[in-house]
């Protein structure tokens, strides 16, 4: 990238959003086609996968794969060239109080939101001008109870955030921090009639709004190494 940043430098670059069948990797992947990004989205399902990249855009192309699957992942990148953006938005994660979420249970939430991540960085192949951003979470910094593994797999990605801009560079590593965001998962686990987040915008985040900040990450070229919140005001409350 050179001159003055903005998503223009997406124009034809290729782009990579694991986690794109759905809510903020969606509407990561849509965002990026709109200002003429080549978009590739990866998800465990290949229906939901093969769905996604057909409402995004008849050039947009799909691939599925469990990103804890490390082999599957290895193969993945290896068999592509290298990719100018890669976005990881995917996670399956289950909350509940620690002496009632099932051990196997908070494992594998953990695993999704930190290992696959971590999976994903190893083997990603990047343009030495790329970026690498990741999706952590309010949690990692203002924990609740009955938020256990995901708060610590969020504190976990931000660290690791901050030792892949080391390790990586010149390629940029970045992450976003969302708070409450308005996706399927939200409402299944709030439920119809939940009373409106207690923070200054008084309602959560639309998934376009994270995305927006997740392009704003890969398209500044001074950036790195920083966490990004996106919250709604959550950092002000007590």
């Amino acid at each position: 990238m050179s001159g003055t940043p903005g998503f223009a430098a997406f124009a034809s670059q290729r782009f990579l959003v694991v986690g794109g069948s759905s809510g903020i990797g969606l509407a990561t992947a849509r965002l990026a086609a709109t200002h003429g990004a080549k978009v590739s989205v990866a998800g465990r399902n290949p229906d939901r996968a093969a769905e996604a990249a057909a409402s995004i855009g008849a050039d947009t192309e799909y691939a599925a794969f469990d990103m804890i699957d490390e082999a599957a992942v290895e193969v993945f990148f290896a068999e592509r060239s290298p990719f100018d953006h890669i976005v990881v938005t995917a996670a399956a994660i289950r909350s509940a109080p620690v002496r009632e979420l099932p051990l196997d249970t908070a494992r594998a939430t953990f695993a999704s939101k930190f290992w696959g991540p971590y999976i994903v960085a190893r083997f990603a192949r990047l343009t030495d001008a790329g970026s690498l951003t990741l999706v952590s979470g309010a949690a990692a910094r203002r924990p609740r109870a009955g938020r256990a593994p995901v708060a610590a797999a969020s504190a976990a990605i931000e660290a690791l955030t901050r030792v892949l801009a080391a390790e990586f560079a010149p390629v940029r590593v970045n992450c976003v921090a969302p708070g409450l965001v308005d996706t399927p998962m939200l409402r299944a686990a709030r439920g119809a009639n939940a009373p409106a987040p207690q923070v200054p915008m008084a309602r959560a985040a639309r998934p376009e709004e994270i995305a927006f900040q997740i392009l704003a990450c890969a398209a500044n070229p001074y950036m790195t190494g920083s966490i990004v919140d996106v919250d709604g005001g959550l950092a002000t409350t007590g």
